[in-house]
């Protein structure tokens, strides 16, 4: 709600309204005072107190005019009409007041003609002149109109506004290519989103429908009662074995959900990675030895520390290290290196086995992703899209590095409070 003052009537006025009209009567009296000071070192100061009434005395009604025309512009219609209004109303009354003041005063007949052909002369002028003016303006409002409409439209895929000028009509269709750029890009989010909801409804049904079919098919042969003990045994380890894949898919598909929008809080730390990627690796070192692959690590004394989590940051590099062994043929080696890099403290698995494929490597950190050579473990297919998710809750990065061998899968962390760069 506007604030209000009073008018000394007993009604209140918006202040807006207010300092309008003490700004009518600001210019009302500064051109008549002009006048005066004009007119007095040529006619006098008798002279010179009647050209400020009379200035005054036309002033007054063509400025009232103007604030009326203001008022009422939205029945004028387009801007060309008025743009023509404003003119009239301004040339008219000046050229009438002209008129009478030097009809009244001290110029001749033939002078106040003159001056009055003078005053039509350059009202033709100044028309033509806003009318080409207005003409440029009204070109580009119907621009950022015409933009507009296409939008509201659907239409996304614009070129950007060009104005003739650079004032706010400028900046009007600057910030009208800003908003659908914005808007562009929103709707590809969005139909990005939806678009992954959908392939994870699908490949949770997928992975889904194989052990249920299965559980289905042991359930009903125990019904029947055809078994023997054996083969109840065998029945119920194999009904185990669904049970549990489907609660680690469950179990992973919660906690990626859980880990995307936030809803995890943990207790960060300062974490000594050498330590921590050191523990890793012996741990992975029986579960390569069977595939005969090497497993080492290569971290250098006094490696600044990361702000982290470490048993969220160990589950990383377990499904990392897991993946890349995994992934490596027998007698391959799988490294696990980190270093400072900036702010952050670098941490890279790399293998030797046959590396990803170019048309893949954007994918491999989706869920449920697979390809010919997919990264994911043998698990519940959302390894690789909790690693991203824990290294981003962390601020951190996970990408794949290019490599003329295997495969190197870099993320970073932030380096503790403290640390030296």
């Amino acid at each position: 709600m506007p604030a209000m003052a009073s008018d000394g009537l007993g009604s209140r006025v918006p202040i807006p309204a207010v300092r309008e009209r003490l700004a009518t009567v600001g210019v009302l009296v500064v051109g008549a005072a002009a006048a005066a000071g004009v007119a007095a070192p040529v006619y006098g100061l008798s002279r010179a107190a009647e050209t400020a009434g009379l200035f005054a005395a036309f002033g007054a009604p063509l400025l009232g005019a103007s604030h009326a025309l203001a008022r009422r512009r939205a029945g004028l219609g387009s801007l060309s009409r008025q743009f023509a209004a404003a003119l009239v109303l301004v040339f008219g009354l000046s050229l009438a007041a002209v008129g009478v003041v030097s009809l009244l005063m001290f110029v001749s007949e033939r002078d106040a003609n003159l001056l009055a052909a003078l005053l039509v002369f350059a009202a033709v002028l100044a028309v033509y002149s806003s009318v080409l003016l207005a003409r440029g303006v009204k070109r580009d409002i119907l621009a950022v109109r015409d933009r507009l409409a296409a939008v509201g439209e659907g239409t996304r895929d614009l070129p950007d506004l060009r104005t003739g000028g650079s004032d706010e009509l400028a900046q009007l269709a600057t910030a009208a290519d800003r908003m659908t750029h914005q808007l562009a890009e929103r709707e590809r989010q969005r139909d990005s989103a939806d678009r992954a909801r959908r392939d994870l409804v699908a490949a949770v049904s997928h992975d889904l429908r194989t052990p249920l079919t299965s559980l289905q098919l042991l359930a009903q042969g125990l019904d029947d009662g055809v078994l023997d003990h054996g083969d109840r045994r065998a029945h119920l380890a194999a009904i185990s074995t669904h049970v549990r894949s489907m609660g680690v898919l469950v179990d992973d598909l919660f906690e990626l959900t859980r880990l995307e929008a936030g809803d995890i809080q943990w207790s960060m730390e300062r974490v000594e990675l050498a330590e921590l990627v050191q523990e890793t690796v012996e741990a992975m070192r029986s579960q390569a030895a069977v595939k005969r692959v090497d497993v080492s690590a290569r971290v250098p004394r006094g490696l600044a520390p990361a702000e982290a989590n470490p048993e969220k940051v160990q589950r990383v590099l377990f499904n990392l290290i897991q993946n890349a062994i995994h992934h490596t043929p027998a007698d391959g080696s799988v490294t696990v290196l980190a270093e400072a890099n900036g702010s952050d403290v670098m941490v890279e698995v790399a293998d030797t086995g046959n590396g990803v494929p170019a048309d893949q490597r954007d994918l491999i950190f989706e869920p449920f992703y697979r390809g010919d050579t997919s990264r994911t473990d043998d698990g519940s297919g959302l390894g690789l899209s909790i690693c991203r998710a824990i290294v981003e809750v962390h601020g951190g990065h996970i990408w794949l590095a290019d490599s003329s061998q295997g495969t190197r899968v870099r993320f970073t962390l932030p380096r503790a409070a403290g640390s030296s760069v």
